[in-house]
C-alpha cells in the first residue's frame, strides 16, 4: 500500500482546540502539528499538504514540495504575503459554521446600532430612566461591501429582520432578492447606505478603502442623521485615523469593529475609549477547528481521487 503524505498543521489558534480537533483526524496519514516542540526542526521536504493560519515565516522554505496549501480561515492575505509561497493550489476555508458565525455577528451589530444600545448603556451608567425614539429596521438600508458567501448569508439574515439590504462587489453578482452593484456603481451604492457592513477581502484595491472620502459619500438621510460603519472583513481595509476623525466630526454616527490595522489593537488607540464604538477582538467568525479539519480531509480526498479542489484562490485577485 502506497504511503500517504503527512499533513502539516501550523495554526495560530488556541492549542487545546487544535489538539482536540486533531484527535482521530487524518486517520490514514501522519499529522505534523508544528505547535509541538518536537516538530520544531522536523524535515518537512516530503510533505504534500499544509493547513495554515499565520504560519511561521520559514514554513515554505522547510516544506518545499507542497502540492496544496489550505488556509485556516476565509481570508488568505496572511498566506499570500509569506515569503517562498509555492506555486501550488491555495484553498480557502468555506463552511456553514464560518458563514453562520459571521452573519450572527453582523446581525447583532446592526441591531445594537438600530436599538441605540450604546446610548442606553450611557444612560444606565448615569442611572437615567428615559426611553429613546426607536426607528424600525425597515427604515434602514444596510449596504454590504463584499457580497460573496459570507456577505450573502449575512444579507439573508438581515433581510429576515426587516432591514433593506443591498450588496456591492467588484464584479456584480446577481443574487435573487437583492439589489447589487459593481465597481462602477460604488457611488450609487454608498449614497443609499445607512449602515455599511465591510466584508471585503484584503487586496491591493481594498487596502485603505474605508476612509474619510468613502464615509463622506454614505447616506445621511437615515433616522440617525449620519451613517454607521461595521467592519468584520480585514483591518488593512480601514484607516483608523479616519474612523476616529469621522466619529469626532459627525461624519459617522457609530462604529463596530472586529478587525484592526494592528492586532491586538494597541492600548493607546483612541478607539478603546470612544463612546460610539463597539470593539470585538477579531472574534466575529473564529474558525471551528473541527469543521476546518473535516473540510481539509474532504479536499485532500477529492484531490487524491483525481478531482479538482473546491474554493481555490485566484492569486491575481487575492481571493
Amino acid at each position: 500500500m502506497q504511503r500517504k503524505s503527512p499533513v502539516i498543521i501550523d495554526l495560530k489558534f488556541d492549542p487545546q482546540q487544535v489538539a482536540a480537533a486533531l484527535k482521530g483526524a487524518f486517520a490514514d496519514r501522519e499529522v505534523i502539528n508544528l505547535l509541538h516542540p518536537a516538530n520544531r526542526n522536523r524535515d518537512l521536504s516530503d510533505v504534500d499538504y499544509a493547513v495554515v493560519w499565520k504560519p511561521g515565516a520559514d514554513l515554505f522554505s522547510r516544506a518545499r514540495n507542497l502540492k496544496a496549501v489550505f488556509s485556516g480561515g476565509a481570508g488568505v492575505d496572511h498566506v499570500l504575503s509569506l515569503p517562498g509561497l509555492p506555486d501550488a493550489p491555495l484553498v480557502r476555508f468555506v463552511d456553514r459554521s464560518l458563514a453562520t458565525r459571521m452573519s450572527e455577528w453582523v446581525a447583532m451589530q446592526c441591531l445594537l446600532h438600530l436599538r441605540q444600545h450604546l446610548a442606553y448603556e450611557a444612560q444606565r451608567r448615569q442611572r437615567i430612566w428615559r426611553e429613546l425614539v426607536q426607528p424600525e429596521a425597515r427604515e434602514i438600508t444596510v449596504g454590504v461591501m463584499g457580497f460573496g458567501v459570507l456577505g450573502q448569508d449575512a444579507a439573508v439574515k438581515l433581510k429576515a429582520l426587516g432591514f433593506n439590504v443591498i450588496g456591492w462587489s467588484r464584479s456584480r453578482k446577481h443574487v435573487e432578492g437583492f439589489e447589487t452593484y459593481d465597481a462602477g456603481g460604488l457611488d450609487a451604492f454608498l449614497a443609499r447606505t445607512d449602515l455599511l457592513v465591510g466584508l471585503l477581502p484584503l487586496t491591493a484595491e481594498t487596502t485603505g478603502i474605508y476612509n474619510t472620502g468613502l464615509f463622506s459619500r454614505l447616506s445621511r438621510k437615515g433616522p440617525f442623521g449620519a451613517p454607521v460603519f461595521i467592519n468584520a472583513g480585514r483591518g488593512g481595509s480601514q484607516i483608523e485615523a479616519d474612523i476616529v476623525a469621522s466619529l469626532g466630526d459627525g461624519t459617522l454616527h457609530g462604529v463596530s469593529l472586529d478587525v484592526f490595522e494592528q492586532e491586538p489593537l494597541p492600548l493607546e488607540s483612541p478607539l478603546w475609549s470612544m463612546e460610539k464604538v463597539f470593539i470585538t477582538p477579531h472574534a466575529s467568525a473564529a474558525s471551528d477547528v473541527k469543521a476546518l479539519v473535516a473540510h481539509v480531509e474532504r479536499q485532500i480526498a477529492r484531490f487524491e481521487r483525481g478531482e479538482p479542489f473546491e474554493f481555490l484562490v485566484d492569486r491575481a485577485s487575492g481571493y
